[in-house]
């Protein structure tokens, strides 16, 4: 019954995903869905393809010289990867949020105004002004910055910070959000905003985040695949992968014999 609903709610498919850089083979025939109503968690030590993986959803790996991207990836069952597939479109659909925080060196309002600008989103100024709002409250922090609009997101704290960038993905509206250890250069407090955050936005947007703490991806995933040398070892629901992991080396990582 628990397929049943992920097969309806699916949003991305992947299948026999193989990632080159020049001649390392970087990622192994790895087969996944993405579906709407859970949040997926990849986990793995450093170097196990999570991330390389994570931006064949949205083509980020075209910007890598020398990436090959071979396999089938399906946003809504269209290839990404076709010759007449818009990258920039694409883009807007699978947002992506770093590591790092990194607002524009703009102000607050114009970091969450430019993707629905070059977009064509709003046809005035009071329609901006509401997609800002509506999305710095998504985010989480309309409250905190709503008499600050003009001043520059880089002089936002941290966690601040990564919210906006939170805020500037969901603008413009995307199905798709893809997080690359989004809370490793945060505090916990902060962390504990962004974890937070992504469960408020669970069911609205299909995430996928990839995280080196296995506790983040116990506390606010529904669907973990683990990750090692490249290969996908092992995907289910977070509690199976965590308590009853069907494959020895999810329990040597998850008891922490290696990683």
């Amino acid at each position: 019954m628990q397929e049943a609903a992920i097969t309806a709610s699916l949003k991305m498919t992947a299948r026999d995903v193989n990632v080159f850089y020049g001649e390392k083979q970087a990622i192994k025939n790895v087969s996944i869905d993405v579906d709407k109503d859970n949040v997926t968690a990849f986990i793995g030590p450093s170097g196990c393809g999570k991330s390389t993986f994570l931006r064949t959803l949205n083509r980020m790996n075209d910007t890598v010289a020398g990436c090959r991207v071979v396999g089938n990836i399906e946003l809504d069952g269209e290839d990404i990867y076709a010759s007449g597939m818009d990258v920039v479109l694409l883009r807007a659909r699978v947002g992506m949020v770093f590591q790092k925080p990194n607002p524009f060196p703009k102000s607050i309002y114009e970091n969450i105004a430019y993707g629905p600008r070059i977009h064509g989103l709003a046809e005035n100024k009071s329609a901006m002004d509401h997609i800002v709002e509506k999305s710095l409250q998504r985010a989480g922090l309309w409250n905190e910055v709503k008499d600050r609009l003009q001043e520059s997101g880089t002089a936002l704290s941290g966690g601040q910070q990564q919210r906006l960038c939170i805020a500037r993905a969901i603008a413009v509206d995307p199905e798709v959000i893809l997080m690359d250890e989004p809370c490793s250069a945060l505090d916990p407090i902060a962390t504990a905003k962004i974890e937070e955050l992504i469960t408020e936005l669970r069911g609205r947007f299909a995430i996928v985040i990839v995280t080196h703490n296995m506790q983040q991806a116990a506390r606010i995933s529904q669907r973990t695949a683990f990750f090692h040398l490249g290969e996908l070892i092992e995907y289910g629901g977070t509690a199976d992968i965590f308590t009853n992991p069907r494959e020895p080396r999810t329990q040597d990582y998850i008891t922490g014999r290696y990683g």
